[in-house]
């Protein structure tokens, strides 16, 4: 047997040479030796730890899923959309959705919303106008459906949401809330019509994926809301400004590219947009005196 374990390695030796193009030494004792065998154990750990790692996240993800679908009654649980509005006092309010698939964000999926029709933070509204937006255009485009709707609020959004998709477009998908705690942390599953509490286990997977859904999607909104905002507010100071109206407003902004690139420059970088050197100094100066204030 030793022998023939011999004969293999040198077998070996001679595949992996001829493949590699490279002289390939096989040794048979000593402190060599000892350093394969050293090596062929830290490939054995490394290659384990790697399966560890892939089971792991299996049960974070499409396991949690599916235990999550187990939880609510349903057969089966891949796609989530999640939604969630932001807005201050009612002021620039947007939408975002972000989608889960197998318990894994699908960033490409992820969509942003202006909210056109509502006025002031009515949150419930919100609701209704972007659940109708979004599924309608499921409808008309034949898009995948979701196999839950994950929406951010208790049982005043889950209602909205729910009447928007099966008394105004005729879909039966679960919509689920998520309510938070006082410090802004996942707290309770509701779901159903009427909603009821689900109890899932505060250290469960299930949990840790609603939790996940949560914050990435508040993230999302968050971050497109701050940029609508920042917008709004370039906006509003050039406005401010005599002799700038919408079409030189729009003008600037492509031109310069920012409001600081804006404050940045010569009178004489004005001239190729037509605006002559008095209307550029009054524009420099508003600017920068509202930067001292």
């Amino acid at each position: 047997p030793a022998a023939a374990g011999v004969v293999d390695a040198a077998g070996g030796a001679a595949a992996l040479q001829q493949w590699l193009g490279v002289k390939v030494m096989v040794p048979r004792r000593g402190l060599k030796k000892q350093m394969v065998r050293m090596a062929c154990e830290n490939g054995r750990v490394a290659l384990e730890e790697k399966f560890r790692l892939i089971e792991r996240d299996e049960e974070r993800t499409s396991g949690a899923a599916q235990g999550l679908g187990q939880s609510l009654g349903l057969e089966s649980l891949s796609r989530i959309e999640a939604f969630d509005n932001s807005n201050i006092q009612g002021a620039n309010p947007v939408s975002a959705m972000v989608v889960f698939i197998d318990g894994k964000p699908a960033k490409k999926e992820y969509r942003k919303y202006k909210v056109r029709t509502v006025q002031g933070p009515d949150d419930y509204e919100t609701m209704r106008e972007v659940i109708r937006r979004r599924y309608e255009r499921v409808l008309k485009e034949d898009l995948l459906r979701p196999d839950l709707i994950v929406v951010d609020g208790g049982r005043g959004q889950i209602s909205a949401a729910v009447d928007i998709l099966e008394n105004e477009l005729g879909l039966f998908i679960p919509v689920c809330g998520l309510v938070k705690d006082a410090k802004h942390k996942t707290a309770e599953l509701l779901v159903g019509d009427p909603p009821e509490p689900v109890h899932l286990a505060r250290d469960s997977e299930e949990f840790y994926l609603l939790q996940r859904i949560q914050d990435e999607v508040h993230r999302f909104a968050i971050t497109f809301h701050r940029e609508q905002r920042g917008k709004s507010m370039v906006t509003s100071r050039l406005d401010a400004i005599p002799g700038i109206g919408e079409k030189r407003r729009k003008l600037l902004l492509k031109h310069f590219g920012s409001l600081k690139k804006i404050k940045e420059a010569t009178v004489e970088d004005f001239r190729p947009l037509s605006i002559g050197d008095k209307l550029a100094r009054q524009i420099l100066e508003a600017l920068r005196d509202e930067e001292k204030v």
